[in-house]
């Protein structure tokens, strides 16, 4: 044995930290696949995805074998901030079609086999919604304008906002209206936007509001969809009277895992947001086939988290305290053990999720230093570029390691290409609010939202039947390109194709985890057993040496050969049997 490999360990015994959980809920152990429709697929040439071309390529997800597609907002919207602007929470926006396409998205899904679960936006509307416009044709204290979270500004002549909160996405969370003949005695009033300026936030305290919504949720569960993924699922209540508040928020927090990414403040996480979800679980209680509620909701500690997933409100949140947490065994294992003991306690499961449109792709978030507080939501030309390379090899075997662990998982599109960020889009061409809110300070979102890459040798790669794409495609993508993947051995495609089947196969989602006793301590190496799979994941630099006899079942990378036996190379996760 050479002095860098480390030696096989008994795969036995161990502490159970988690026992299986066979369910008949299909969202227990669901694998869901998220489509960002505008840059999923086009289907009338135009450069922006839209949802025939969704339903176009929903063969590409039956091959890979996901359980459900969630689809990010395709409503009516003037796409101020890539359609989290609603104007019509029942419509189609004509950039992706119509009613008549969703449910022809939605029938091509259920036929093969795929559950379709839709965004839903509740903290804020878009100006131009109907009810802001009633609320700004308004006078003070009117109806229209209890909708909304107007407020006279401080000061003799209500100048100064309403409070110091800042936006999400940079500079002051309030704007005040134009003056107008009836304002009262603090003059023009303010509205409050946790988010962009064109995006003021409802007011949840409003009987108006909560009807509304629990009337958009059954006018798409009556569509047929399964579920909903809830945006800034934290966010709808506000604390009583507005108080001030020196913390500042951003769009992804976190860096080191410790807290999942905690948007703390009276703004955020308030007890009377799960009233919100009690009337709803109640409104999908009405409907048959197990729907359920999905929540966004970036709050620390993970037990404030669990609340939202009681047995009479959400059935899934996201874990977003494992997407940030660094590539280092030890934290890896904390957050794994802290995840699914938290979510034990209330009954619901654990979901894992590594990528998605708000954050940097892992692909690129792991060829960075991983000592370092990288970016989390936007790398620039400017700012240190990841090695492709490494961020590949790392993304594949966190890849591999989380469709390995208990309950559900998420999967953001194109990662199953092993797509990167793209990293060096100049500025004239990105959309992102929070780019020219921070006046380019913050670079954004837009690197983890490039149309894919389907045929390496048609124009725009086979996004549509025309070369446009709404962002330009990095000349990466053309090696990456699904159809340079299919049946590939070895192949990113490939890897997340076979990891899906054998997840099934095995049951690995219902199954219980027990920690690898050999490797408990082990600084660099994740030792898992569930169900009847070992799970090895050397994050060190020498080589692990697998247990001789041991049956590989799949590998995130070439292993290597030695005198000793087989081994796990750096960066590297195996699923075996032992």
């Amino acid at each position: 044995m050479t002095r860098t490999e480390r030696p096989a360990v008994p795969l036995t015994g161990g502490d159970q930290i988690h026992a299986p959980a066979p369910g008949t809920e299909w969202w227990r152990d669901a694998v869901i696949y998220q489509v960002y429709p505008r840059s999923f697929a086009d289907g009338n040439g135009d450069g922006m995805g839209d949802l025939p071309g969704i339903t176009s390529r929903l063969d590409h997800l039956a091959k890979l074998g996901v359980d459900a597609v969630w689809l990010s907002p395709f409503y009516r919207s003037p796409q101020k901030d890539a359609g989290y602007d609603v104007t019509d929470y029942r419509q189609v926006d004509p950039r992706f079609g119509t009613l008549d396409d969703f449910d022809a998205m939605r029938a091509r899904a259920h036929e093969l086999g795929l559950r379709v679960i839709v965004d839903l936006v509740p903290n804020h509307s878009s100006d131009q919604h109907v009810w802001f416009q009633e609320a700004l044709a308004a006078a003070p204290g009117s109806l229209a304008r209890d909708r909304y979270m107007f407020r006279d500004g401080k000061g003799a002549d209500g100048a100064e906002p309403p409070n110091n909160w800042q936006s999400i996405f940079g500079g002051p969370a309030w704007t005040r209206l134009a003056p107008r003949e009836d304002d009262g005695p603090a003059g023009p009033q303010w509205y409050l936007h946790l988010f962009d300026s064109s995006q003021p936030d409802l007011n949840w305290d409003n009987a108006e509001v909560r009807a509304e919504f629990e009337d958009v949720l059954r006018f798409w569960l009556d569509r047929g969809v399964d579920g909903f993924r809830v945006d800034v699922a934290h966010g709808m209540i506000k604390e009583t009277g507005l108080p001030d508040w020196d913390g500042k928020v951003a769009m992804v927090e976190g860096s080191d895992g410790a807290n999942g990414g905690s948007n703390e403040g009276p703004m955020f996480d308030q007890d009377g947001v799960h009233e919100i979800y009690r009337a709803w679980h109640k409104v999908l209680d009405e409907y048959d086939g197990d729907r359920c509620l999905v929540a966004e909701a970036w709050v620390s500690p993970m037990s404030r988290l669990a609340r939202y997933v009681r047995e009479d409100e959400m059935q899934q949140a996201f874990n977003f305290a494992f997407l940030v947490t660094k590539w280092n065994a030890g934290k890896l294992r904390d957050v794994v053990t802290e995840s699914l003991e938290t979510m034990d306690a209330v009954g619901a499961p654990t979901t894992w999720v590594l990528s998605n449109h708000d954050v940097v792709r892992h692909a690129s978030r792991l060829g960075l230093d991983e000592t370092a507080d990288g970016p989390m939501n936007g790398i620039g030309p400017a700012d240190v570029q990841p090695d492709a390379e490494l961020g590949l090899r790392r993304a594949r075997a966190a890849t591999l390691l989380m469709l390995s662990l208990p309950g559900s998982a998420y999967l953001y599109q194109g990662e199953e290409l092993g797509l990167p960020d793209h990293t060096t889009l100049p500025d004239d061409v990105r959309q992102d609010p929070a780019f020219f809110r921070t006046h380019g300070a913050e670079v954004g979102r837009d690197g983890c939202r490039i149309p894919l890459p389907w045929e390496a040798d048609r124009p725009g790669l086979g996004f549509g039947p025309s070369d446009a794409t709404w962002l330009p495609q990095p000349e990466s993508y053309r090696a990456l390109a699904a159809d340079q993947q299919y049946g590939v051995d070895g192949s990113t495609f490939e890897l997340y194709r076979g990891a899906l089947g054998l997840r099934r196969a095995e049951r690995l989602g219902q199954g219980g985890l027990t920690w690898v006793a050999g490797y408990a301590d082990a600084a660099d190496v994740v030792a898992l057993r569930v169900a009847d799979v070992i799970v090895l994941s050397n994050l060190g630099a020498a080589p692990v040496v697998l247990p001789e006899g041991a049956e590989v079942l799949i590998a995130s990378g070439p292993l290597t050969e030695s005198a000793e036996g087989i081994a796990l190379p750096t960066d590297t996760t195996v699923w075996i049997r032992g």
